[in-house]
């Protein structure tokens, strides 16, 4: 990653919706060729602040530039820079791949010469090229974000805003999709996405943990988990509800964080948590096991 001026910056970014306030004066800054994470649950402000970013929504205060051009007054310079992804991105679904790729191709004003090229390098790249001719609506959610993605490409963006690419995608897709952007990351395209998925920071170079419009942590996963302050137990298995109502009654448990078949036990003092759970619960050791904390759980203790 570069030292020099980042790519994407936000100084004391706010927005306004009647009486919610959507952003409290954001601070970010992005670097070419970084993966740059926005990580929080729906309604946190990660799309208002992606659409400011992307030229494409009035703010109320603060500043913003993109590739070094200040969004309020250099819109046209960032958007030949730039590749947007919504959320729902429109795709033509009775079009073929190829046939929205080439319009997409069209509306970026991408030239003849240089679109065989391009077209010729996505189709590599998304591994699409033998389903060319399918129309969109036939194809499966993972290969529609594929697409997607190709058509934002399309024009050699510098910089990707990619808006929870992945959400409602199978795990193999997920993966996939996430190998595309590392790629584009080692050719220096910039990339900032946002997800609700927490087990997705780790996929990042640095993210920024967001909720209610406030920023609450930013640095590398590695980072962000070192500002957890306790210590974590794990216990799996089936019906952990019950046992998580009990385990909140222990003196030494600070928190208990449930994550389908696995329960994180937070404890200021592990040797005394694990013979409270003993004692207390009749937890044999041998199904406790300490683990480090998650993004999840650091996430949670933020905003407690």
């Amino acid at each position: 990653m570069s030292t020099s001026s980042p790519m994407i910056a936000a100084n004391d970014i706010k927005k306004t919706y009647k009486d919610t306030d959507a952003l409290r004066g954001i601070n970010l800054s992005v670097s070419r060729g970084e993966i740059f994470g926005l990580i929080g649950p729906d309604g946190a402000g990660k799309t208002s602040l992606m659409r400011i970013l992307c030229c494409l929504m009035s703010f109320d205060g603060g500043t913003a530039t993109v590739a070094g051009f200040d969004v309020e007054k250099q819109s046209g310079e960032i958007k030949k820079r730039l590749g947007y992804m919504p959320q729902r991105f429109s795709l033509y679904p009775d079009l073929s791949v190829g046939e929205n790729i080439r319009f997409f191709a069209s509306l970026f004003g991408v030239e003849r010469d240089a679109y065989q090229t391009r077209f010729a390098e996505l189709m590599q790249f998304s591994k699409l090229e033998p389903f060319i001719n399918r129309r969109a609506a036939a194809l499966s959610g993972g290969m529609k974000q594929k697409l997607a993605l190709s058509c934002t490409l399309i024009h050699t963006p510098e910089i990707l805003i990619l808006d929870e690419p992945t959400t409602g995608v199978d795990p193999i897709s997920r993966f996939e999709f996430w190998e595309m952007l590392r790629k584009l990351a080692r050719q220096g395209v910039t990339i900032l996405v946002s997800t609700p998925y927490m087990d997705e920071a780790d996929k990042c170079d640095r993210v920024a943990l967001i909720h209610k419009g406030n920023i609450l942590a930013v640095g590398t996963p590695s980072e962000i988990t070192q500002e957890f302050k306790h210590s974590v137990l794990e216990i799996e298995g089936a019906n952990l509800f019950d046992l998580r109502r009990d385990a909140e009654t222990l003196p030494s448990v600070v928190e208990v964080h449930l994550y389908g078949d696995r329960m994180h036990i937070v404890t200021s003092d592990i040797f005394r948590c694990q013979g409270e759970l003993q004692a207390k619960l009749g937890i044999s050791l041998e199904s406790v096991r300490k683990v480090a904390p998650s993004i999840e759980d650091t996430f949670i203790s933020l905003l407690k």
